[in-house]
């Protein structure tokens, strides 16, 4: 029977406690308590005001709060969130762990009980430090009703819990709160396209992705990877928040104009962390100058920033601006998926056709082939041979390209040409200390080579400058989890809805396997084998640079577990 006396409502539950209390506490009481007392009063009270919160219940560091709206409740957890940053100790912020949830309450009248709070508790846990954590019942209450991104986490089984509960992270949750680089550090935002024809979209998207490939080359400065930045195109941005976000203290923000021959570039350079703008300038070339116009900003930001002119090496240009435009738009498309990456193989075709010596074209045009025989189920003849081809090709005509280097020593490895391979990234990293892209690619290298530990510190160096990365980052990093035998972080991480559906799904399913849920596994088996029905453990084995026989069987064994076919 229900007793008639507990009185039940459907309440959004937060929770919020403050990172490493204890710590501050032994440090300094006097200014701890002094800080707590101030974040309450001046951050989370007024968050909660305003947002038609109650807090119910103080313990120490926690503060548990009721709202009747889950949007209201995530909306004040990120507002507590982003005005943390203002109370400080002397050395340091004072930070929250916030954890959202939707659900039964019971209320006896002097407290809030029940399994709702319950499991915001749990969720607070799993939070990164300055972040939120939230469940998929207000996930889906906020779709649509709040600008701001949550990452898709996965099912996860939280202390107590007996079921597993699906999480979202924000930010996310390989971000968190990262600190600031030694060295200068920036992050450059897409530029705004002002010419209004859509068109001039992807030469606008190249002036971007170039200004961060010739920073990213310059000694002395930390440069977030283009990828990490498109998050924010076409948004109105928060500098400060960016900076945030992405660990810089330096933003390049910007606006483009092609037209009539010319381009016109607006751009400044602000320091997040000082809040002043260190220069603003106006460029405008002719189209054909366009080169010699990155050139000039970028040298513009290195005095800003280093306090001198230091020169990399000059990378081959291309004199054709019809291959320019088809090379920025098959940048991207190569990697999302088997029909996007023959659509790049087209432009790349009549980039190159267009001029012949373009290395950067051939270099995608190495990788485009290789991808499709490697991870795409075309054949392996003749992709294969116009792999190696091209990518030895690129090399020769631009020696000074990092980005020609790490596709060179990515192909080589696939040839088991060891020393070549490692040649190529470590010339790769010479000439582009900031190339996330080549990180990325030695995490998979030591990994199939056994050195496992070595694997996962690449691919944490590559997320560090690559916070916001395409799929595959995402699929090293699980590959790299899953060979240290650390499967709930494997399985946490191939989950993530940016890499969910993609190639990675065979080692969730082999990740599952391994944790005993076999009948999941299977599952996400059939669903990776609709997309790619050529996978075989034969073809994976036998077109993989594995060099380390545990490692190989390893894999073999969550695959054979998950019901993948052998040949």
């Amino acid at each position: 029977m229900t007793d008639q006396s507990i009185q039940r409502r459907l309440a959004a539950i937060v929770v919020a406690d403050v990172v490493g209390y204890t710590r501050l506490m032994e440090a300094d009481e006097v200014a701890t308590l002094a800080n707590l007392r101030e974040l309450r009063s001046g951050v989370i009270e007024p968050a909660v005001m305003r947002h038609n919160g109650r807090i119910f219940k103080v313990v120490g560091d926690g503060f548990l709060i009721e709202f009747s709206s889950a949007v209201e409740a995530v909306a004040a957890a990120l507002e507590m969130q982003r005005a943390t940053t203002a109370v400080e100790t002397s050395d340091r912020r004072l930070l929250l762990r916030v954890g959202v949830n939707l659900g039964d309450v019971i209320d006896d009248g002097s407290d809030v009980l029940g399994d709702g709070v319950n499991v915001a508790a749990r969720l607070e846990t799993q939070a990164a430090p300055g972040g939120i954590c939230i469940s998929a019942s207000v996930h889906g209450e906020i779709v649509g009703k709040i600008g701001d991104r949550f990452f898709d986490a996965g099912e996860r089984y939280l202390k107590n819990l007996t079921r597993p509960v699906h999480v979202w992270h924000w930010p996310d949750a390989l971000q968190s709160i990262l600190p600031l680089p030694e060295m200068p550090s920036i992050a450059v935002l897409p530029f705004t396209n002002m010419s209004g024809n859509e068109a001039d979209a992807p030469f606008v998207d190249g002036l971007t992705e170039d200004l961060i490939t010739d920073l990213s080359r310059t000694a002395g400065l930390f440069v977030i990877a283009r990828n990490s930045v498109y998050g924010y195109k076409g948004k109105p941005v928060n500098v400060r928040l960016v900076a945030q976000e992405l660990g810089v203290r330096y933003v390049l923000e910007g606006s483009a104009r092609r037209a009539m021959g010319r381009v016109r570039i607006n751009a400044q350079l602000i320091d997040a962390l000082g809040g002043q703008h260190l220069w603003a300038d106006r460029f405008d070339r002719t189209v054909e100058d366009v080169f010699e116009l990155q050139d000039e900003v970028n040298a513009k930001i290195v005095e800003a920033l280093v306090g001198r002119l230091t020169i990399p090496k000059q990378r081959n240009r291309p004199k054709n601006l019809e291959a320019y435009d088809l090379c920025v738009r098959a940048r991207l498309l190569t990697e999302e998926s088997p029909q996007t990456e023959r659509e790049a193989y087209m432009l790349l075709q009549r980039a190159v056709k267009l001029e012949p010596s373009y290395a950067e074209a051939l270099g995608l045009l190495a990788y485009n082939r290789w991808l499709a025989w490697t991870h795409f189920g075309e054949p392996e003849d003749p992709n294969r041979r116009m792999a190696v081809t091209f990518a030895q090709k690129a090399v020769d005509l631009d020696p000074n390209d990092a980005g020609c280097r790490y596709v060179l020593g990515t192909i080589l490895a696939y040839e088991r040409q060891w020393e070549e391979s490692e040649a190529a990234f470590a010339k790769a990293l010479e000439l582009d200390p900031n190339h996330a892209d080549t990180w990325a690619a030695m995490s998979d290298m030591s990994v199939l080579d056994g050195r496992v530990a070595d694997g996962l510190a690449q691919i944490e160096k590559a997320l560090r400058l690559n916070p916001h990365p395409t799929c595959w980052y995402l699929c090293h990093l699980g590959q790299a989890q899953y060979a240290a035998r650390d499967y709930e972080a494997a399985a946490a991480t191939l989950r993530r809805e940016d890499t969910y559906r993609t190639n990675s799904r065979k080692f969730l399913a082999a990740t599952l396997a391994q944790l005993g849920h076999l009948e999941e596994a299977r599952r996400e088996a059939e669903l990776f084998l609709i997309a790619h029905p050529h996978f075989t453990i034969g073809h994976w084995l036998s077109s993989q640079p594995l060099r380390d026989a545990s490692v190989r069987d390893h894999f073999v064994d969550g695959f054979r577990k998950a019901g993948l076919p052998e040949m």
